[in-house]
């Protein structure tokens, strides 16, 4: 059974810096690219950062880009999104999913405010 488990989201200051993990399992997670997403409320859910199965090939939509940065682990099974400078209209529920499987984990939730 594939599933994908997100954890790290918090409630941060602007200005702050978190780090989101998503540890999958279920499938050869070292041979198949990974992606964050994120539905802020009211908003439709939107491509955040893409990585390559070997981390070189890297990804990112123009409001994140200079702040976000995606890795991973294929030892672990883990892809991460370091978070930096973060501010209040980062605020949504982040998500991660496996293209190579159309699975989505189950979101969690970032919160940017003073």
């Amino acid at each position: 059974q594939v599933q994908l488990v997100e954890s790290g989201g918090d409630t941060v200051q602007p200005g702050g810096s978190l780090r989101l993990d998503c540890v999958a399992s279920g499938f050869i997670f070292s041979n198949y690219a990974m992606r964050w997403y994120r539905q802020a409320p009211g908003k439709e859910r939107e491509l955040v950062a893409s990585i390559g199965s070997t981390g070189v090939v890297r990804t990112y939509s123009d409001s994140v880009k200079g702040r976000f940065t995606i890795s991973r682990d294929n030892v672990k099974s883990t892809v991460y999104l370091q978070m930096n400078s973060l501010r209040p209209e980062d605020t949504a529920v982040y998500y991660c999913y496996a293209p190579s499987e159309v699975v989505w984990g189950q979101g969690t939730l970032v919160t940017v405010s003073s």
